[in-house]
C-alpha cells in the first residue's frame, strides 16, 4: 500500500548519542517499538527482551543513538551501532560495524525518524573508519527495508544464512565505506522527488516529441514513489542525481507487459549531461539484479519504436524482442506509436 513520503512540518527533532539518564527510557522505547512491529505476534524470548531493555549495555561502543523531539524533549526513536567484536553483533565481520535495534515510538511514526536514525548511524560508523555498516532484518519488515535501500544500503543475499523460528531467513544489507563505486543506486528520498521529476521530463523531452499528457505523467514521481519503487543513480562524489528507473514492489507489476513470475520496469531516464557514463546500463543491471533476488523468471519492459538508443542498450544487455506482447497505441487523436516489448530470461 502507498506510504507517506512527506515529513510533516511539526517534525523537528534531533538525533544524538543517548545520555546515561536516558538509558532506561530508551530501553522501554525499544521494547515498545518492536512490540508493535510485524513480528509482534511472536513470543519474546527472555534474552531478546533483556537486549531491548538494557540500553546501557548497548551504549558501550558509543553507538546508542536517540531521536529527541526539539519542542518537548521526548524520546521518539533509537538505534544502536556496534562493532564486530561486541557480543550483540550478529552479522558484522572483518572490522565492519553493525546497525541493530532501530525502533520508533508508534505515536511518532511518519515523521522521518527512522530514516534520520539510519543516516546518523551511517555517519557514526563512517567516523569509526570501518569498511562497512551491516544489518539484518526480518523479511516482513518492508518499511524498514525500504528505509535501508533509500539510505543506500545494498542487499547481500550471499550472507543470508540460517532461519529463525517464526521469522524465516533474515535479509542482510550492507553500506560500504571502502571501495565505493562512482555511482550508488538507491531508492529516491522525499527531498529528491522534484529533482527526479525534472530529470525524467528533461531526459525524455530532450530526445522525443511527446504529448502534453505524457509529459505530465513523467513528472508524477511522488505517486510512483509512494506505491512502487523509484530508484536513482547518485554520484557518490557529488551527491548529484544522474538517472532514475521505476520498478514495482515485490510481487506486484506496473504494466500489462509483465506476466506472472516476471519483473517489469519503466521510465529509465538519464540526465542529458550525465550520458556516456554508463548510468543507463547501471540502472538496468540493478533491475536485473532485483529480478534475481526476487526469484522471477524474466525481466521485461516496453519502449517506443523510435527510442533507438534504449533499444540498443537492452539488446547489448541480452534482452530480446517479445513480438507477441507488442502493440500500437493512439497517443493523441490520429497519432499512433508502436510499442516494442523486450525481455531477459534469468
Amino acid at each position: 500500500m502507498p506510504e507517506p513520503l512527506e515529513t510533516p512540518p511539526d517534525s523537528a527533532f534531533t538525533v544524538r548519542p543517548a545520555r546515561e539518564d536516558e538509558y532506561e527510557a530508551t530501553g522501554v522505547l525499544t521494547t515498545l517499538g518492536f512490540a508493535t512491529g510485524p513480528y509482534a505476534h511472536l513470543p519474546r524470548r527472555p534474552e531478546r527482551l533483556a537486549l531491548e531493555r538494557d540500553a546501557g549495555a548497548r551504549a558501550g561502543d558509543g553507538g546508542l543513538l536517540v531521536a529527541v523531539d526539539d519542542a518537548t524533549g521526548r524520546l521518539l526513536g533509537t538505534a544502536t551501532v556496534t562493532r564486530a567484536e561486541n557480543p550483540i553483533s550478529r552479522q558484522a565481520r572483518d572490522g565492519e560495524a553493525e546497525l541493530r535495534l532501530v525502533a520508533v515510538d508508534p505515536a511518532a511514526r511518519g515523521r522521518g525518524i527512522a530514516q534520520a536514525l539510519v543516516q546518523a548511524s551511517i555517519d557514526l560508523a563512517s567516523s569509526w573508519g570501518v569498511p562497512a555498516l551491516v544489518l539484518d532484518t526480518g523479511p516482513l519488515n518492508h518499511t524498514a527495508q525500504r528505509n535501508y535501500l533509500r539510505a543506500g544500503f545494498e542487499r547481500v543475499v550471499a550472507r543470508e544464512l540460517g532461519t529463525e523460528t517464526g521469522i524465516g531467513t533474515p535479509q542482510v544489507y550492507r553500506y560500504a565505506f571502502d571501495e565505493v563505486a562512482p555511482v550508488r543506486i538507491r531508492l529516491v528520498r522525499p527531498s529528491e522527488l522534484d529533482i527526479v521529476a525534472r530529470l525524467t521530463v528533461e531526459a525524455y523531452t530532450n530526445d522525443y516529441d511527446l504529448s502534453e499528457s505524457y509529459v505530465l505523467s513523467l513528472a508524477e514521481v511522488h505517486g510512483r514513489a509512494s506505491s512502487d519503487e523509484v530508484w536513482v543513480a547518485e554520484d557518490t562524489a557529488t551527491g548529484a542525481i544522474l538517472g532514475t528507473v521505476w520498478t514495482p514492489r515485490p510481487g506486484a507489476r506496473i504494466s500489462q507487459v509483465a506476466h506472472d513470475d516476471e519483473l517489469d520496469f519503466r521510465l529509465l531516464a538519464v540526465a542529458p549531461d550525465a550520458r556516456g557514463r554508463g548510468i543507463g546500463e547501471a540502472l538496468v543491471s540493478h533491475v536485473v539484479a532485483l529480478g534475481r533476488i526476487r526469484g522471477v523468471k524474466r525481466v521485461v519492459m516496453n519502449t517506443g519504436s523510435t527510442m533507438l538508443a534504449a533499444q540498443r542498450l537492452y539488446t547489448r544487455l541480452g534482452f530480446v524482442r517479445l513480438p507477441e506482447r507488442e502493440e500500437r497505441i493512439e497517443v493523441e487523436p490520429g497519432r499512433f506509436v508502436d510499442i516494442f516489448a523486450f525481455g531477459l530470461d534469468l
